[in-house]
């Protein structure tokens, strides 16, 4: 394994305890009605995104999906402003414009979430391509995407031209079983999303999604291989989703029951936990204080959020054209 000491451990903690309890205040807020627009839920993968991001440079890029809380705060972008976002006010990440389905920070390199299921692909391909042969660096782009969304055209086409042109892409799928309401072999022919790497030509890798260490490790992998220009790799991770495909969703194609088993046999902090304290590397009960440091870091976020301003009636066309405003850092 890549190596692991105390500091990474507790980075690694910290930031799935901050997802967690960020998604379990907006589920809240979003069941309370003082939310508006759709929010869907990244509780449960947590691991994926912190291993994922912990791979990367503050430089390299990431592409998201309709569920991109989880990316956002792993790639470091601020919680304040992301929950500013999330309930529309003006110094919300992207103006209050986006909300919860098309959050972005360009300035951590999270190129947004995205509302359309797999419109990311192209996206991070081109910034991909675009580093590579026009800036010349070695940065790597990564696009995150469900089971579901591997079965659009955009998959293909995307992992073609990577493949082709041996682009720095990661492609990390987020195998939760579900895509929207829809069981995954019901639509999906072969057993494992990373079995479609081998049409590509580009490794296809799996890994437990639910165990940090083991997606970090993948990740380190490859991003070695992407920066040394050896092309794509896909890393499926199995997960499994936990909450309705989003809040509110009554969730009548699965029982509930199940679903709470799974999450109590797989959740992902309760897992580290169990790991690092085998490994000698933290206690239960320094968890326990970054647990508590989370929470008020994310109650700080939603006060923070609740005094802020609406944008301005009269603002509605900002951003909208390539003027003085829409060149505004927000």
């Amino acid at each position: 394994m890549k190596q692991l000491n105390r500091k990474r451990a507790e980075q690694f903690y910290e930031t799935m305890a901050t997802i967690r309890c960020f998604e379990e205040s907006v589920k809240r807020d979003s069941m309370a009605g003082e939310i508006p627009g759709f929010v869907h839920l990244y509780i449960g993968e947590e691991a994926i995104a912190t291993g994922v991001c912990a791979a990367l440079r503050p430089t390299d890029l990431i592409e998201s999906t309709h569920r991109g809380h989880g990316h956002c705060i792993a790639k470091g972008a601020d919680v304040n402003r992301m929950m500013a976002e999330i309930f529309g006010k003006e110094t919300g990440l992207c103006a209050g414009r986006g909300g919860s389905m098309h959050i972005a920070d360009f300035s951590i390199g999270m190129l947004g979430a995205n509302g359309v299921v797999g419109g990311g692909y192209n996206l991070a391909t081109g910034a991909a391509l675009a580093h590579k042969m026009i800036l010349g660096d070695d940065t790597v782009s990564v696009v995150f995407f469900g089971d579901g969304a591997s079965n659009r055209g955009t998959f293909h086409e995307a992992a073609n031209v990577a493949s082709v042109w041996k682009l720095p892409v990661i492609f990390v799928n987020e195998m939760n079983c579900w895509a929207s309401t829809t069981p995954y072999r019901t639509t999906t022919s072969v057993e494992n999303i990373s079995d479609r790497a081998k049409g590509y030509g580009m490794p296809g890798i799996i890994v437990d999604g639910q165990d940090v260490f083991a997606v970090y490790q993948a990740a380190c992998e490859a991003v070695d291989r992407a920066r040394a220009g050896e092309g794509p790799t896909l890393i499926e991770c199995k997960t499994y989703r936990i909450e309705g495909h989003f809040v509110g969703d009554p969730e009548l194609y699965r029982s509930k029951e199940e679903t709470l088993k799974i999450f109590h046999d797989t959740d992902p902090l309760k897992r580290f936990r169990r790991d690092i304290q085998s490994m000698g590397l933290m206690t239960s009960e320094e968890c326990d204080e970054i647990d508590l440091v989370c929470r008020q870091k994310i109650k700080a976020a939603k006060e923070y959020a609740e005094k802020c301003d609406y944008p301005k009636n009269s603002s509605y066309m900002d951003y909208v054209y390539a003027d003085e405003r829409g060149k505004s850092d927000a």
